[in-house]
């Protein structure tokens, strides 16, 4: 069955303005295989998958897929609809989610005539219950997608996909947000997808899933495939060496004394309309000099911390201190004047503005600095300085420094924001999923800097769903679930994982 092949790029080229995003690149994919596309951040990967799904028209090259008859037939080039036609599948690593429509609408969006009469929402539940139990994934039909955690809203995305009956599913980051469980719980299903016939081009930075999952790997860097090889003649330090031309270091955390408390929560209440949207009776400390890591399965009060300590959500009870002082006022610019550096789950919701150039928004928690903002007036010159600077300091790939934020790929826009969170030194930092999204060079060198402001006096809390990531950087461990925090007190993965479900360890 693997000697079939489904589909074929052939010499695919894209510009954007002078930046190459890919160069001539060939590609082939077989029915029934896992294809891993790996790169850095930038390397191209996803501007590929855009013109394979009609998102992008490619400056050269074309697109073979087998069609019905057994035969290899052109794409036709620019037109989603026809990538959909010829059953091809994408789970896009940003959500293409309408957030006043339930889940059962979003999943419905595309698949049936917009002129229809009625749509038959009882098949289309049925199925798509059927779709969650075989793979594992779970989302709230009737509840609207604004109201879900990034979690839940990547589940409906894949969702969607497989909802469309597709024979070539494109993957970007579909584990992103999800728990060790839950990929474990995916990759699982869609293997045994596979031996129906589907296959799978499956992008991701987290190299032990890839090595796991697929039957192939290709590797691009800027813009050019690189290599292939098989999955089973590869590891992690092979792969690595691929994608980054080098071998990576790793970032040991060094043992340090842990200093005065820098950030407290006391019987911190906060009643929402579920486990999700509350936090109840949470006490927790951080002190200077250690990083605190929160475990959990997504939407169980994550969020509701994350907007808490970032001046969002006001407590119902309980009481927040920082560096010693009570806060009595939440508002974003309340904690950032009291040295609260945040690093938010959506970067291109929370982190950016899109519209913004890249300079513009590397200053703008920087209003007030006299060398940026003089008597009222921005100061240009200084501004477009400061983005060349952190530009070349943070490996931040992009049109230029006039360029809009949206323009850039997402793990570039993460490191615009920590760039703009480091450079600011914050006392205290919100660390929501850092590494979401990154390439394992990019990743590592957000620990390192995590590390380096932790060494310099710095107090951090760690939300992410990566528990190698949680293990690797924290100091203490604390593990969430319905809105209620326990500490894991040195507790081994498997405990933890445990926990994170409800269970006592």
């Amino acid at each position: 069955m693997k000697n079939t092949r489904v589909l074929s790029l052939k010499n695919l080229s894209k510009r954007f303005g002078t930046v190459v995003a890919n160069n001539s690149v060939n590609i082939d994919l077989y029915r029934g295989e896992v294809l891993s596309l790996l790169g850095e951040n930038g390397a191209g990967k996803t501007t590929l998958m855009n013109m394979l799904f009609g998102h992008y028209v490619p400056d050269n090259g074309s697109i073979d897929v087998l069609g019905e008859d057994g035969k290899m037939e052109p794409l036709t080039l620019g037109h989603p609809q026809a990538s959909l036609d010829a059953g091809i599948g994408m789970v896009h690593q940003h959500f293409t989610l309408a957030e006043n429509l339930t889940v059962l609408d979003n999943v419905l969006l595309g698949s049936e005539k917009i002129w229809a009469w009625r749509h038959d929402h009882l098949n289309a539940r049925n199925k798509i219950t059927k779709i969650m139990d075989k793979t594992g994934l779970s989302a709230p039909l009737d509840e609207k997608v604004g109201r879900l955690t990034v979690g839940e809203r990547q589940r409906v995305e894949i969702l969607k996909a497989l909802y469309q009956d597709v024979k070539i599913l494109v993957l970007d980051e579909p584990t992103a947000v999800l728990t060790p469980q839950e990929a474990d719980t995916l990759f699982e299903n869609i293997k045994a997808m596979t031996k129906d016939g589907l296959s799978v081009i499956f992008i991701s930075h987290k190299l032990r899933e890839v090595l796991t999952f697929s039957d192939r790997i290709a590797v691009l860097r800027h813009g050019e495939k690189v290599g292939e090889i098989a999955t089973s003649d590869a590891n992690e330090r092979v792969i690595a060496r691929m994608m980054v031309g080098e071998d990576t270091i790793e970032n040991p955390r060094e043992k340090i004394e842990i200093g005065t408390p820098i950030l407290e929560l006391n019987d911190i209440s906060l009643n929402g309309d579920s486990a999700r949207t509350s936090l109840n009776k949470s006490n927790l400390t951080i002190h200077q000099n250690e990083i605190v890591g929160i475990a959990g399965v997504s939407g169980n009060g994550q969020s509701v911390l994350a907007k808490l300590i970032s001046g969002l959500l006001e407590p119902d009870s309980g009481t927040l201190n920082i560096n010693g002082e009570n806060i009595k006022y939440f508002s974003p610019n309340e904690m950032q004047s009291l040295g609260v550096g945040r690093i938010p789950e959506d970067r291109h919701h929370d982190g950016v503005i899109g519209a913004m150039s890249v300079a513009e928004n590397l200053i703008i928690e920087r209003l007030n600095d006299k060398d940026i903002n003089s008597r009222g007036f921005l100061q240009n010159k200084e501004i477009n300085e400061n983005a060349k600077e952190l530009i070349e300091k943070y490996d931040i790939r992009g049109p230029g420094v006039d360029a809009k934020a949206s323009l850039l790929s997402g793990g570039n826009i993460q490191k615009l924001i920590l760039a703009r969170v480091f450079e600011c030194r914050p006392i205290v930092i919100l660390a929501n999923q850092p590494t979401r999204g990154l390439d394992l060079g990019a990743a590592n060198e957000v620990a390192r800097r995590l590390l380096e402001a932790r060494k310099r006096g710095a107090g951090i809390l760690l939300i992410s769903e990566d528990l190698d990531e949680i293990i690797a950087l924290s100091d203490r461990i604390i593990v969430i679930h319905n809105g209620s925090l326990t500490e894991a007190h040195n507790a081994g993965r498997e405990a933890i994982g445990l926990m994170m479900a409800g269970e006592s360890a």
